[in-house]
């Protein structure tokens, strides 16, 4: 009985004799190997992207947003502060309306949010000018850098003065000057959900827009956690507070319509985005591994070409004492021999393909290591299952009958 090194060699030496034919039944196997790998591997590439750029969003942060008017206020905001994790909060008035700002003779309508000191951190936020609001300040305005260097013919700098006009309630509206404090580093981002980066916006002190306004509700709250291995559970323990807060029964917490106010976290933005990466990546993968099944039928096909072509040999081995499981030895070796190079091949090209289109696309080149090897061992499978029929069918034929075929 011959060993697996000498089936490897044997095997070997059938594919060199037959090179344009073990090329072409190996290339089903390498372009869906190669689909497969590229598609894992772009799919890892824009997740690690999305979540890259959802943590500028701030450090492992947590929002609340108030479903209704005047829910939350002071006893709220004490509430998210004091719950063991929360590193840092502040509110966020204004984040779903706008105000018409004027600079020079100029106006334009312009998102404005007031918030506290903390909002620096929780936020993110860095300075390309100046410095950031304290709580101490009145009517001063730290503005992003659209805002500073677009938004308006002239560029606005610091120690600046801008009039703010807040629409009110009653549909009157009330206005305002401030002076520019600071100007915030521009943010590049290709992800902006609900605009919430701050190169459009004009930040003021939250206490400054309730005394104008008169409207003492703070809207929403922006927070970060100690870690974000530790946001779910933060914001879960979050949610149960704001809850026996505002009289919603344990048997009512999984029901979201029930709640006044809405959480939503840095990992379910991730998730979010991730789920719609995922969808995409499954439905070229399914059409990747559709080319596999079409490599395997071609290396069964070529395979049994193969045993008709080679009935004489089969039958002459017989002869000389090859047994009918050294034969199916063979034959099942070099089918896993062509799956085999054609898996190195694919996965190389998978590689190189993923690593020019994430370059391309300004991604971040992301390798799975265990996909990776996944996809290069359904390879080996792939051209194992394919040679087994035909191998069988090898190994079962009469030597007599072999030697005496035309």
């Amino acid at each position: 009985m011959i060993n697996p090194v000498q089936s490897a060699q044997i095997a070997i030496g059938s594919i060199k004799s037959a090179r344009m034919r073990s090329a072409l039944t190996t290339l089903g196997i390498i372009i869906g190997v190669a689909a497969v790998v590229a598609n894992v591997s772009l799919g890892a590439s824009f997740n690690q992207y999305f979540a890259d750029e959802i943590g500028l969003y701030g450090p492992n942060f947590i929002m609340i947003y108030g479903r209704e008017d005047n829910i939350f206020f002071e006893n709220e905001l004490e509430l998210v502060k004091n719950t063991p994790g929360i590193v840092d909060v502040s509110p966020v008035k204004g984040e779903w309306s706008s105000a018409e700002v004027k600079y020079m003779s100029e106006s334009k309508i312009v998102s404005v949010w007031g918030v506290f000191e903390d909002y620096s951190r929780v936020g993110n936020i860095k300075m390309a000018e100046g410095s950031f609001l304290t709580d101490k300040d009145r009517y001063t305005a730290v503005i992003g850098y659209n805002v500073a260097n677009e938004k308006f013919d002239r560029k606005i700098g610091l120690q600046n003065s801008i009039d703010i006009t807040f629409r009110l309630r009653d549909g009157s509206s009330v206005t305002r000057k401030f002076k520019v404090k600071g100007i915030i580093e521009e943010t590049e981002s290709g992800v902006n959900i609900n605009n919430i980066l701050p190169n459009d916006r004009i930040l003021i002190p939250v206490d400054t827009m309730i005394a104008i306004t008169g409207d003492a509700d703070y809207g929403a709250f922006h927070a970060s956690a100690v870690s974000l291995d530790a946001v779910e559970e933060i914001s879960e323990e979050v949610d149960e507070r704001l809850a026996r807060n505002f009289g919603i029964s344990k048997r009512d917490m999984g029901d979201e319509d029930a709640k006044p106010y809405r959480i939503m976290t840095q990992i379910d933005l991730v998730e979010m985005m991730g789920g719609w990466v995922d969808a995409i990546s499954a439905l070229l993968t399914a059409v990747a591994l559709i080319s596999l099944v079409v490599g395997s039928i071609g290396i069964a096909n070529i395979m049994l070409v193969t045993v008709t072509e080679r009935t004489k040999e089969i039958g002459l081995m017989k002869s000389l004492g090859f047994t009918s499981t050294d034969i199916l030895s063979l034959f099942v070796v070099e089918s896993a021999v062509v799956g085999f190079f054609g898996g190195i091949l694919g996965t190389s090209f998978g590689i190189v393909g993923a690593y020019v289109g994430a370059s391309l696309m300004d991604l971040p080149s992301v390798f799975p290591v265990s996909l990776i090897v996944a996809g290069f061992g359904v390879s080996v499978v792939v051209g194992l299952i394919a040679g087994v029929f035909p191998a069988y069918k090898a190994a079962k034929m009469d030597p007599v009958d072999a030697l005496r075929h035309e």
